[in-house]
């Protein structure tokens, strides 16, 4: 399998956090987001993913060569092509507020601060767009906090590391780049120090990818 990622995008690093839990080997293939306008954008990158984003899966099954994109979609078939250890818990309720917690930052939190909205609001308007980026990541965080005070325990959701653990901890490094004040979030903190100390986080992260500077 072959994944197409850049070593800052946090949706990219969910899915290497995913590829490193399951012990799982993939070819890696940067995609450099800024450089030349950004290498998505170029015809041959679009034609395989139509959204010009990253990451992107891609692989042969049965003579058919396969394109998946989407982080949490990738984090799904990882889970179904390896099944141990299981991201999404075996309790249903537990499996649903880890779904929910992942879509706190992959729906509501991290689109509102990535690169083209970044770009968009440098380019067409006088806002802030660090400042924009920040009050959108604190508005995440403080609803992520709540939900984890009710849930956590050594992880986001009871005690294995599970889906929302994944989407968290990129969510976090981006955080800090945005100057967020982080110390609001003691349960989040938390769970973040437990996850740094194992070997799949710390080797998914941005300063280990074979294109960060």
């Amino acid at each position: 399998m072959i994944l197409h990622g850049y070593w800052r995008s946090s949706s990219s690093w969910r899915v290497r956090i995913g590829f490193a839990l399951k012990a799982l080997d993939y070819d890696y293939r940067a995609v450099h987001l800024v450089e030349g306008g950004g290498k998505q954008h170029s015809e041959e990158y679009r034609a395989k993913n139509p959204m010009r984003q990253v990451p992107m899966l891609e692989w042969e099954e049965n003579g058919e060569q396969i394109y998946l994109t989407q982080s949490l979609a990738i984090l799904e078939f990882l889970d179904e092509l390896r099944p141990t250890p299981a991201i999404l818990p075996a309790n249903r309720v537990h499996r649903a507020w880890s779904r929910e917690m992942a879509e706190v930052i992959n729906a509501g939190t991290q689109p509102l601060q990535n690169l083209a909205v970044i770009q968009k609001i440098k380019a067409e308007t006088d806002l802030d767009a660090k400042a924009w980026c920040r009050d959108w990541i604190e508005r995440g965080l403080s609803a992520y906090e709540l939900l984890a005070e009710r849930r956590a325990g050594t992880y986001s959701v009871g005690d294995e590391v599970s889906l929302a653990d994944i989407c968290l901890i990129p969510q976090l490094y981006n955080a800090r780049r945005f100057d967020v004040d982080l110390e609001a979030f003691p349960t989040i903190l938390g769970i973040e120090e437990r996850c740094n100390a194992l070997e799949a986080f710390q080797l998914s992260h941005p300063d280990q990818q074979p294109d960060a500077p």
